[in-house]
């Protein structure tokens, strides 16, 4: 599969070759940009900037929705390349294909709605007679760096703002998931946008890191780690920075939540994507009332869990992305283990495989409850009264989402008002995000927004216009 350098297609002399992480096998062979590869597909998108400024808006959707349309003809396909190169189970990679095409669906919509603001000017007898209009204008150059675990659609997060606002895009999909994104490519070279405007290309580090550098980028949105993504904000001088960058979200379950509910969507919070999801069900706080029946309801759901090929329609959890990861949440866990935490269930590897984990009698120094786990691991905590447990949400570096399930209208308040995330989210858990919704987080999850109309407004700059009347 060739790689997608401003509207043509190539290869490297640099080979990447991708496996199945479940079994091993090879499923593609694709190739990296190296130097020569980025600076073809910076100058052309330089080429491209006066061209995609210039798009009318019905362009613009009527592009984003041949893309939709595509993709949702193609949508099996997409789906089982998806599941082949990051593991991920059939049901889940068909539902990241079908977030995908809402994706792009929304960006088509906001395409036709792009901000303007009229402003009276005569507050102060210095406006007297004058009027402002406020347009916004294309940013530039966007660089995008997507991560593996949901190699579609967090791409597409990048991609269909930029389509809508305006800007050529370069983005960079992780080195171990690139097909579906270059697949996509396929689609977004048939759609007439002019060359330059998009490119997709599988890179090293090394070369990545000139997406952080080059001046002539304006914008850099990265969704990954935060070790990575700080230290890309201290190196890209005076461009932009969106950092998208996980966490270890918690949810709160009061006494006077539906348990039924909680238990369900705890279950999926925890274990999807075994837990590779930066808004992962990490840890779980109940009220003590309710402690007991809550773990051990929850420990046989977990049982329960049909494990094995993620090519199988039946399969709810399946491999880790790679085996140094499923060796990392080992340690972690043997560690807490160590330190006087109670295993509930799970805690085996084999290979790639963790089993779904769950953890109580933990503290807040532990790994696995202060890092992000980013695998299949979950701990129950109990509280005894709701500040405390908002307390306990608290007590961690990250900030994405938390999850409250409450039927107390004073608590839904307290925990809106309270917990320090960019979203709270009531009767489900952290893990519940729609596309068009506002997402990002604080302290080291992040900063800005994704979600396709507050990704656009950080690709978009306000210029106004001041003129008498």
């Amino acid at each position: 599969m060739e790689i997608f350098v401003a509207g043509k297609f190539i290869k490297t002399s640099t080979e990447l070759k991708v496996t199945n992480p479940y079994n091993g096998q090879l499923v593609a062979t694709t190739f990296l940009a190296g130097q020569p590869e980025l600076e073809m597909a910076i100058s052309a998108a330089q080429v491209a900037r006066k061209s995609m400024h210039n798009l009318p808006s019905f362009r613009r959707y009527e592009i984003l929705m041949l893309i939709r349309n595509r993709l949702a003809e193609r949508r099996e396909e997409f789906g089982r390349l998806l599941m082949l190169e990051s593991g991920k189970p059939i049901r889940y990679a068909l539902g990241e294909i079908d977030r995908s095409i809402q994706t792009f669906t929304v960006a088509a919509e906001e395409s036709k709605r792009l901000p303007k603001e009229y402003l009276s000017l005569d507050w102060t007898p210095a406006g007297e007679k004058k009027e402002g209009l406020v347009k916004y204008f294309p940013v530039g150059i966007v660089a995008g760096i997507a991560p593996f675990n949901f190699p579609l659609n967090l791409a597409v997060h990048k991609i269909a703002p930029a389509i809508a606002a305006g800007c050529p895009i370069i983005l960079k999909p992780s080195s171990v998931t690139p097909l579906s994104t270059l697949l996509l490519a396929q689609i977004i070279s048939e759609t007439g946008l002019p060359e330059g405007s998009v490119s997709i290309l599988p890179m090293d580090r090394t070369t990545g890191n000139s997406l952080v550098t080059d001046p002539r980028i304006a914008l850099l949105s990265f969704t990954g780690s935060p070790e990575v993504g700080w230290k890309m904000k201290a190196g890209a001088g005076k461009k932009k920075v969106v950092l998208e960058l996980g966490g270890n979200a918690g949810v709160i379950v009061s006494r006077s939540a539906d348990i039924g509910l909680a238990l369900s969507k705890c279950l999926v919070g925890a274990f999807s994507y075994s837990g590779q999801v930066c808004i992962h069900t990490q840890r779980i706080y109940i009220h003590q009332e309710i402690f007991p029946e809550f773990s051990n309801r929850f420990a046989d759901l977990v049982k329960g869990i049909k494990t094995g090929d993620p090519a199988s329609a039946e399969t709810e959890f399946s491999s880790m992305i790679d085996e140094a990861n499923a060796l990392r949440v080992e340690n972690w866990v043997n560690e807490a283990l160590d330190g006087g935490a109670r295993l509930v269930c799970g805690g085996k590897r084999e290979g790639t495989m963790y089993s779904p984990t769950v953890l109580t009698n933990t503290n807040a120094s532990m790994n696995v409850c202060s890092s992000e786990v980013f695998g299949p691991v979950v701990t129950l905590e109990q509280f005894k009264d709701f500040e405390s447990a908002v307390e306990q949400m608290n007590n961690t570096r990250f900030g994405l989402q938390a999850g409250v399930f409450t039927n107390d209208i004073q608590e839904m308040n307290r925990a809106f008002e309270a917990l320090e995330v960019g979203g709270v989210i009531i009767n489900d858990v952290p893990t519940f995000r729609v596309d068009h919704m506002p997402y990002g987080g604080i302290k080291d999850s992040g900063q800005g927004r994704e979600g396709v109309k507050y990704a656009m407004m950080d690709m978009l700059e306000p210029r106004i216009l001041v003129k008498g009347t």
